[in-house]
């Protein structure tokens, strides 16, 4: 689908299909949905980072709270979003042996408890090794280096899956 056509869905639609650019966060995309239209596909996620970056420090850190552990329970059980099954068995978290696997739960519980959010990363720009090595690197940040850290990341993961979602080819012409 081209910028014209996102511009042009009505709001429950644009909602449906772009609410979950930012996981589990379709009110980021509610909330933009008014700010149309679009002249771009880069445009459109300048405003999805403004709004992020507009929200207090808690609402940031409700949006990773949003986020699965990786590897987690959630892979195990098969509930994970359709985008985090695909980004996650992308990235080799679905292949983790049972010394990765069992380290991987442990650092995610230390993170977890040490930051009070699950770890994020986008794991389609990571295999499982750097995944594991980021992990246990990044529980000794601050809270506050970490929450900005994971934000970064969520943008990652934002633009890659608009990028699937939306063609970049042409600008909207106004």
């Amino acid at each position: 689908m081209d910028i014209a056509t996102v511009n042009a869905l009505p709001y429950e639609e644009f909602v449906n299909i772009l609410g979950n650019v930012v996981e589990k966060c379709p009110i980021i995309t509610a909330a933009v949905w008014s700010r149309r239209p679009f002249v771009s596909l880069t445009a459109l996620e300048a405003e999805i980072c403004q709004f992020i970056d507009a929200l207090p420090e808690s609402g940031k850190e409700g949006i990773l709270r949003c986020h699965p552990d990786l590897a987690g329970r959630d892979l195990q059980t098969g509930t994970l979003t359709r985008e985090s099954q695909e980004e996650q068995s992308g990235s080799g978290m679905d292949l983790l042996d049972s010394s990765e696997a069992a380290r991987m739960a442990r650092l995610n519980e230390d993170y977890k408890e040490r930051f009070g959010f699950p770890f994020v990363i986008c794991a389609r720009m990571n295999d499982k090794a750097n995944i594991l090595l980021q992990l246990s690197a990044r529980c000794r940040n601050e809270r506050q280096v970490e929450r900005a850290r994971g934000i970064q990341e969520v943008k990652k993961i934002c633009h890659l899956r608009l990028q699937g979602l939306v063609l970049t080819d042409a600008p909207n012409k106004l």
